[in-house]
């Protein structure tokens, strides 16, 4: 259980690296040879992140969970290689300006790949995180607070230092909460 914790953990950090890389724009990320880093470690950050699912108790709502945590992941490596792509056209902006308009102007790829379905990362594990609510209320909703600032420092605010102070919340609640549960408790209350 302490292995798949730290691998959980570490899988955060790797976000929150990923976030920082971005504060250098997207020239910066374009500008790194002869490896994406950024996008590499969204890529193995995410789905390090399946190991919550395993961590955490199993009930209903946990099962629930989990699968918007794993819908959310193969959204995450979706768009870790749709961003590959993009890394992919270094200095050619102009072809890398008509991919990104041809691709948002498909929804059944748009969608899915680069707006929806990465929110479901977040979304499950806020969920994962609910189910603790009333046993560590303040871990909880520092995981539920930060996955809601996730979504709206990228889709309202986009402003990536929101973005950044967003997963580190998140980050240290799902962190608090991987570290100070009782998962035999936890059940036991449950049943009781």
């Amino acid at each position: 259980m302490t292995k798949l914790k730290i691998l959980s953990v570490t899988g955060l950090v790797f976000l929150i690296i990923n976030q920082i890389m971005y504060l250098g724009g997207d020239e910066f990320i374009q500008t790194q040879r002869p490896i994406d880093f950024a996008h590499w470690l969204l890529l193995i950050g995410s789905i390090s992140l399946v190991s919550f699912n395993y961590i955490f108790p199993k009930s209903i709502l946990n099962s629930i969970a989990s699968v918007l945590t794993v819908m959310g992941i193969i959204a995450h490596v979706a768009m870790s290689s749709i961003d590959f792509v993009f890394w992919s056209f270094r200095n050619d902006y102009d072809g890398l300006v008509k991919l990104i308009r041809q691709l948002e102007n498909e929804p059944s790829i748009w969608l899915p790949f680069m707006v929806i379905g990465p929110s479901l990362l977040f979304i499950g594990l806020a969920i994962h995180a609910f189910t603790f609510i009333k046993k560590r209320p303040i871990s909880s909703l520092l995981v539920i607070v930060g996955s809601i600032m996730i979504g709206m420092s990228s889709f309202l605010w986009r402003d990536r230092i929101y973005i950044i102070i967003a997963h580190l919340v998140f980050a240290l609640g799902l962190t608090l909460l991987c570290f100070n549960m009782d998962e035999r408790k936890y059940i036991r209350d449950q049943e009781g």
